[in-house]
């Protein structure tokens, strides 16, 4: 860079961390995305989320390390009025469905409205189709998906937790997307990032295991 530019990136206040939260029917394997993304693991045995499970993980943007947090929420009813309550303080959210059960791609829509319903109206949004590995088993096209995205205005994408498929990009573009809008707001408003956003609910965060993955949780 010339000495004459002005970088940008100075200018921007840190806006760390960014709460993504993972919602979707139970089953579809959320917690093994999570796991995934942040431990580069995989649970073969995965129970289904009691309540809420998080992680952080810190990743490269534009030269800048951004901190991600990720919440893992329950998909029974039964959880329904704890994990909304996360929607609140998300700027960004995937939204996952298994590709080899079409029942939980049906109700995506139920999902997507709730999350508009109770998150923040400029919550980026991805539509996640995971199980990608069981393409002998897949009950909902490809196409099918991607339309429903486009005219919802979601990104999309499809992942498999299994084998590892799709999952650091996923993970990667939406949370790329997040930072540049969140950045440009902060740089708009001249007064930080935090009037963009949501500050989440209150957490204990363990001590890191290590640099990528750096924290982990549990809460009800």
């Amino acid at each position: 860079m010339a000495n004459d530019e002005y970088d940008v990136s100075s200018a921007i206040p840190d806006i760390s961390p960014l709460l993504v939260v993972l919602i979707g029917d139970s089953g579809v394997g959320k917690s093994n995305l999570l796991s995934r993304f942040t431990r580069n693991e995989f649970n073969l045995d995965s129970k289904s989320t009691i309540g809420v499970e998080f992680a952080t993980r810190s990743i490269q943007v534009d030269s800048k390390t951004i901190k991600a947090q990720i919440w893992d929420t329950a998909g029974q009813e039964r959880y329904r009025a704890i994990t909304s309550a996360y929607y609140r303080g998300a700027v960004g959210a995937l939204l996952v469905y298994d590709i080899s059960k079409h029942q939980t791609y049906e109700n995506v829509t139920r999902w997507l409205k709730e999350l508009r319903d109770h998150a923040d109206a400029n919550i980026v949004i991805m539509l996640v189709g995971n199980k990608s590995d069981l393409r002998h088993l897949r009950a909902v096209p490809t196409e099918e998906a991607k339309s429903f995205a486009s005219e919802n205005h979601l990104s999309f994408i499809e992942t498999s937790a299994l084998d590892a498929s799709n999952v650091e990009l996923a993970f990667q573009n939406i949370l790329t997307e997040i930072y540049r809008i969140v950045s440009s707001k902060a740089l708009d408003s001249g007064d930080g990032a935090q009037a963009s956003i949501g500050t989440g609910p209150s957490i204990a965060l363990s001590k890191p295991a290590d640099d990528s993955a750096e924290k982990s949780g549990k809460c009800c």
